[in-house]
């Protein structure tokens, strides 16, 4: 019996990897697609702020997006992220902050400033747009989060394009797999119901 619940333990351990390593695969090919074209609103996910400054990351997708609405490509940009452990600001405010700073109408620019995960700021998302009857949304982000971030909106109804950054830097092989990969089980967790 003890062999039988060991062999049948390491094929679903086998399967869960072999799932895995596909959906890495998936994430990999679709972090570098951009597939963007004219929606409802522009959703800039968040990245770390310091004391009121965007990161180079965060700078980087606010400055994607601000490209895509100067291309005309939606009317809105909606900026999400909380403040993590900063009390004073957040990442959705700082990024507000960042694009009105370079000319965008506050009018333009919805913020989302709760989520600390990248699920908690997707609801927020989705919730906004249905608030205000926005149904299509370009995601600007890392190219490695794309993927997931469009499973997550999509299972809320929403039309979404990937948008990706550009990419800064440059990282081996090994790093951008290994990024592929944690993304895979944190979109494996969505799916069992475990939201990160």
């Amino acid at each position: 019996m003890k062999r039988v619940v060991a062999g049948v333990s390491l094929l679903l351990s086998i399967l869960l990897l072999g799932y895995l390593f596909a959906v890495a695969k998936q994430i990999e090919r679709q972090s570098t697609v951009d597939d963007a074209q004219p929606a409802d609103v522009i959703i800039v996910l968040g990245a770390a702020q310091y004391r009121g400054s965007p990161s180079p990351v965060l700078r980087a997708r606010l400055n994607h997006a601000l490209l895509l609405y100067l291309k005309g490509m939606a009317p809105y940009i909606l900026t999400t992220g909380g403040g993590g452990n900063d009390p004073n600001f957040t990442e959705g405010e700082v990024g507000r902050a960042y694009l009105t700073e370079r000319g965008v109408p506050s009018e333009a620019i919805i913020t989302d400033p709760e989520g600390t995960t990248t699920a908690q700021s997707l609801d927020a998302a989705a919730e906004t747009m249905r608030r205000m009857g926005l149904h299509s949304c370009i995601v600007v982000s890392d190219g490695y989060h794309i993927y997931r971030v469009k499973r997550l909106l999509q299972a809320q109804g929403m039309q979404v394009y990937g948008s990706p950054r550009p990419s800064t830097g440059s990282t081996s092989k090994f790093q951008r797999r290994w990024v592929y990969f944690r993304q895979a089980v944190g979109f494996v967790l969505w799916q069992a119901g475990v939201n990160i």
